[in-house]
């Protein structure tokens, strides 16, 4: 499982070195192969600047899910286009690095400063500002509909 918070650099050639805590991991569960997509919760998508970063295993799972959705159901459509068709394979090198691919980096408005979140089996990358204004959010209670269905939760 994946969890924490980690500002990161993209570098000259948009790579992105993951923390060295996580290495180990992503190379047990998926022996450094990673996809990285375009993100399709509200508040992630498009403009807002976040990515989605699975390890490989973990994407097929999602493959398989969408592809046993029906062919005309709209939002299976609109899954298997943007976040299937925008998903790029990509292996952690002997650094640790992963090159973010250049659509995928002006999509999601990535230039320098990044965020790397886990989100339990995969990780959101989100541009550094957008992740602040997402977490002031938060903490100011402005993004916090849809909580009180979650009532089994003790925090």
């Amino acid at each position: 499982m994946f969890r924490g918070y980690s500002s990161i650099n993209l570098d000259d050639k948009g790579r992105l070195a993951v923390p060295t805590r996580y290495r180990e991991q992503l190379q047990a569960c998926c022996e450094r192969q990673l996809v990285v997509t375009l993100a399709v919760d509200e508040r992630c998508a498009g403009q807002s600047g976040c990515l989605w970063l699975y390890p490989l295993p973990e994407w097929e799972k999602l493959e398989e899910t969408i592809s046993k959705q029906p062919t005309l159901n709209k939002m299976a459509s609109k899954l298997r286009r943007f976040v299937i068709g925008n998903a790029s394979e990509c292996e952690l090198d002997a650094q640790g690095r992963f090159l973010l691919p250049e659509k995928l980096r002006k999509l999601a408005n990535m230039e320098k400063k990044v965020v790397l979140v886990g989100q339990l089996k995969k990780f959101e990358i989100w541009n550094e500002d957008a992740w602040l204004a997402q977490e002031q959010a938060f903490m100011n209670g402005d993004d916090t509909e849809g909580l009180e269905e979650l009532g089994n939760i003790t925090f």
